[in-house]
């Protein structure tokens, strides 16, 4: 019989016991680490009673974002202006108008394609009204911004970019319409992309301080996807056979408008403090499921291979996805579909392909490429279907709170009876090299704490990054910790201390995983790391990385090198950001700067092959 969540198989992983001891607050198995602390907040979900309508699922096709052209040339190379605009979209055949922003006036916005070793300007306009679309809580970070100012505050960061520092896109360097206010890191109109790296799925989004979850809710983000002539000749899916796909959540009113919650709970908040109105929420989890701007899509298909850039576009929310039959009559799902061959991560292609043989993991802002083919599954109904909870907390938190805010149905697939089904894009045995940064090469190891349970004044939860000596976690505007030296290779290892998943982004870099054990097998005071003792990365975790999930209870060790590495990225300095990829996390206050300084060429930076910071 169909069944809409697929149980949890009989088999459980020593990582996984970890993860079920950290969810739980138990610390009996051996070798596991309860969280620290884990308040009421930080185990809630955002719960309200607001519905969105009950529209008709599956009746608009997904669109296909359109592809956007320079608008002239700077220092002979293409310039592009896109202009962020609010504008009326639908989102689905049933609903009105929804208004939105969008860069260059679409949500999602346009995709821009460009090509390795080419480089590109850019010129991010803002002409967003003086008022936002949604409320705004003023108590965040309230003492380096200036919610008085008027104007909206944007800015836009290339996720996964090797660039500049001055064109990375700082959640300081905001500017308002025209550029007529700047924030204090703003330091030029015109951003610059070098495009020195593996061709790779990535994206734009907006990163300004305290209002990120809002703006990017608002609808500002789009493709990045870098070209180059080897990855062409790999006969992959192309042309109308390669679609980009963004995976987001969103909830809606009766009128069409966004629905975004502006309030939580004393209970929820674990405080008797009354709290601002509108305030901040620990999560986000939107009860619709939209792909590429539409509403409950369904995505026309011909019996063959496809490559589907995959995109979690998210604010919060976790994905477990897998390709299932469809009955539609019914609305149940059957039997495995057509497997995703995961081609590339966020960072470009894999060395070789690898069959995803239950679920693919996307956690917020990861990026996967994958072929499917559809050959054998002519004339049928497909489902794209997620069994992650809102709460996620790796594999064994599957189905825990199925009945918060749970979104099991992503989209459907119709596969026709006939087309071109000869199938002439063929995966080849081996994609790309990908080198291994070497470990005995590693100038620095870095211990890194993930928070929950922390309140700020109002005793709303706040999640905080910590170091080995301030584990507790600092803010954002306190003084930088992370400064690794150009050229320097570095382990930097992530330590879960809260009870839920998180999944860390890096600007600037692209790492890779050395893997993972419990936080209970490892103390950075005490201990070296074992590489044979980790739990290795899973096949589509190898290869270039600039997000990973760091589960309850475990600590996920990965190697990062600042600077060029074997032919591969580029020489920058100068500061940039690391931080959770939940939105609503980096808003408050889980994210931090780091530095990478110049080489002076002197030694001295590099003498301690193990300072631990």
């Amino acid at each position: 019989m169909g069944d809409q969540t697929e149980p949890t198989g009989p088999s459980i992983s020593r990582r996984e016991l970890c993860i079920a001891a950290g969810a739980t607050g138990i610390s009996a198995l051996a070798g596991c680490s309860a969280p620290t602390n884990p308040s009421r907040a930080e185990s809630a979900t955002t719960i309200t009673d607001h519905s969105s309508p009950d529209l008709e699922k599956w009746v608009d096709e997904v669109p296909r974002p359109g592809v956007v052209e320079p608008s002239g040339t700077k220092d002979g190379q293409p310039q592009y202006e896109i202009e962020m605009r609010e504008v009326e979209q639908k989102l689905h055949r049933d609903l009105p108008a929804t208004t939105v922003w969008g860069y260059d006036g679409q949500f999602p916005g346009p995709t821009i394609e460009a090509e390795q070793g080419e480089p590109i300007y850019v010129r991010w306009t803002n002409g967003l009204p003086d008022e936002h679309l949604l409320p705004v809580d003023t108590t965040i970070h309230s003492d380096i911004i200036p919610y008085d100012m008027p104007g909206v505050r944007t800015v836009t960061h290339l996720h996964g970019g090797n660039v500049e520092s001055e064109s990375d896109g700082h959640a300081q360097a905001w500017y308002t319409r025209n550029f007529e206010e700047t924030g204090p890191e703003f330091q030029k109109k015109d951003y610059y992309y070098v495009n020195d790296q593996p061709p790779a799925t990535l994206w734009y989004h907006d990163h300004s301080l305290g209002i990120t979850r809002l703006n990017v809710y608002a609808g500002l983000a789009g493709f990045y996807l870098l070209r180059n002539d080897h990855e062409r000749s790999l006969d992959l899916p192309e042309g109308e056979y390669e679609i980009p796909l963004v995976f987001q959540d969103r909830s809606f009113e009766e009128d069409g408008s966004l629905f975004y919650p502006t309030a939580i709970s004393d209970e929820q908040a674990g405080s008797d403090e009354s709290l601002p109105d509108p305030s901040i929420v620990p999560q986000f989890y939107g009860d619709t499921s939209v792909v590429n701007g539409k509403a409950w899509p369904r995505l026309s298909v011909e019996p063959r291979s496809y490559r589907f850039r995959l995109l979690n576009g998210s604010n919060s929310r976790y994905y477990t996805l897998k390709l299932r039959q469809y009955d539609e009559s019914s609305g149940e799902a059957g039997d495995d579909g057509p497997s995703f061959v995961q081609i590339g991560n966020d960072g470009g292609l894999l060395s070789t392909p690898v069959e995803i043989e239950d679920r693919l993991e996307l956690g917020a802002g990861q990026r996967a490429d994958v072929v499917v083919d559809f050959a054998e599954h002519a004339g049928e109904t497909l489902l794209l279907h997620n069994d992650a909870p809102a709460q996620y907390r790796g594999r064994t938190g599957l189905g825990d709170d199925d009945d918060i805010v749970s979104l099991p149905e992503i989209m459907v697939v119709d596969v026709g009876d006939d087309g071109n089904s000869q199938d002439a894009s063929e995966v080849p045995d081996e994609l790309t090299r990908v080198p291994d940064i070497p470990v005995d090469s590693v100038d620095n190891e870095r211990y890194l704490t993930l928070n929950g349970g922390a309140t700020d004044d109002y005793g709303r939860l706040l999640h905080l990054l910590g170091t080995a000596d301030e584990r507790d976690g600092l803010e954002i505007d306190d003084p930088v910790t992370e400064e690794p030296t150009l050229g320097d290779t570095e382990i930097w290892s992530f330590a879960n201390r809260s009870s839920m998943s998180h999944p860390m982004h890096l600007h600037l870099v692209h790492f890779q995983m050395l893997g993972r054990q419990s936080m209970g097998d490892y103390d950075p005071d005490e201990d070296e790391i074992d590489l044979e003792a980790l739990e290795a990365p899973e096949p589509y975790e190898r290869g270039w990385n600039d997000v990973i999930t760091v589960d309850p209870g475990e600590i996920v060790h990965v190697i990062v090198h600042f600077g060029e590495h074997d032919g591969l990225f580029n020489d920058q300095t100068g500061t940039y950001m690391w931080h959770c990829h939940m939105i609503e996390h980096e808003d408050h206050d889980m994210m931090r700067p780091f530095t990478v300084r110049p080489n002076d060429g002197d030694g001295d930076d590099n003498d301690d092959s193990t300072t631990r910071r």
